[in-house]
């Protein structure tokens, strides 16, 4: 029950932002490609899931209890492990959808409702390099370019097109995995020169002002978001609408997962990124930290939340050692890229 009231606390922080009126900045209305796809949106929910998974042997193999129904024609490519930093992701080619899968897990370092209250206090404070008065949450930014992840995937991503060809990418994450993802999605966008860059995201919290969500929209065309229900997590950072060039701005496009007369509603919002008919019509103290945790049916927690870097370095220790007594088969090569445990790793296993 303490965590509830602690994130009650955050709601009525954040009702006294919504009392405040002003003039609204509208992100610019670039063209979307990537029309909805319910079972696409099924299909990537269960990789933003199975990355939540502490047991790596298992996900190596891709035998976890996460990594079936939709995914079951998925190649692993690439685990990648941060210790220190509570990270971890993969990247792998689906088959099925013909499509490179980066998933990007979101943290669970002392739980959500701490890094919820860090949301609200964060300052905008990092220029975002060749766009114009963009500014981004300086803490997803730097879990992503800062750390293992950008390298690691970048890497995966090239070697897994010089084996399959210029097949699209999509990416992929739920809460500050989406965060990470969105960025992610950024990167490779501009680093590879290309439209076929696709980003969903499920339960993500704004990361940047109106300047940055109208540039990501022209880089990155074809996202989508979901949002379900009253998740409080998506109205964070808060909206400060009496400061529109500083406030944070989602991009497009918002898909509201909702319940409406009974009947489940999938509601395409519209082109701005905050569209006032979608979840921002929601009253503040309606919002909830239940509805962060499940999306389409599907479980998001990690499946032991424990201390992040204790069960981290717990399944690293043992995932090394099925990896040296060759207890891993693979008919592929995988990397694996490891930092912070007893040892760093970085190697490719056949």
């Amino acid at each position: 029950m303490g965590r509830w009231r602690r994130v009650s606390v955050v709601a009525l922080v954040l009702l006294l932002f919504s009392a405040c009126h002003g003039r609204e900045l509208f992100v610019k209305n670039h063209e979307q490609s990537f029309i909805y796809d319910h079972t696409l949106a099924k299909t990537l929910v269960e990789y933003a899931s199975a990355v939540y998974m502490t047991d790596l042997t298992a996900l190596y193999t891709w035998t976890c209890s996460r990594c079936n129904d939709l995914t079951q024609d998925f190649e692993m490519r690439s685990l990648i492990v941060d210790v220190e930093n509570c990270l971890q992701a993969f990247v792998g080619v689906a088959h099925n959808l013909n499509a490179i899968i980066v998933a990007i897990r979101g943290t669970q370092e002392n739980s959500v409702q701490n890094w919820i209250k860090d949301l609200v206090w964060k300052q905008l404070d990092l220029s975002y390099p060749n766009m114009p008065n963009a500014k981004v949450h300086s803490g997803f930014f730097s879990s992503y370019n800062n750390t293992i992840l950008r390298l690691a995937i970048t890497s995966a991503v090239h070697k897994a097109r010089e084996t399959y060809g210029d097949i699209n990418i999509i990416v992929t994450g739920h809460s500050m995995g989406g965060a990470m993802a969105t960025f992610c999605a950024l990167d490779l966008a501009i680093n590879l020169g290309r439209d076929d860059v696709q980003l969903m995201t499920f339960g993500q919290p704004r990361v940047g002002n109106a300047a940055f969500a109208s540039c990501f929209a022209k880089y990155v065309p074809n996202t989508i978001r979901l949002v379900h229900g009253h998740d409080i997590v998506p109205h964070l950072p808060p909206y400060i609408s009496f400061l529109p060039h500083l406030t944070y701005h989602h991009f497009p496009r918002e898909v509201w997962v909702h319940d409406s007369e009974g009947n489940t509603t999938e509601q395409i919002c519209d082109a701005s990124g905050e569209d006032p008919n979608c979840c921002r019509c929601l009253s503040i103290l309606s919002l909830s930290i239940q509805d962060h945790f499940t999306y389409l049916g599907v479980d998001m927690e990690a499946d032991d939340w424990s201390t992040c870097r204790i069960i981290t370095a717990q399944s690293v220790e043992r995932f090394q050692k099925d990896l040296a007594s060759n207890i891993i088969m693979k008919n592929h090569d995988v990397d694996v890229s490891i930092v912070g445990g007893s040892e760093d790793r970085r190697n490719s296993f056949r």
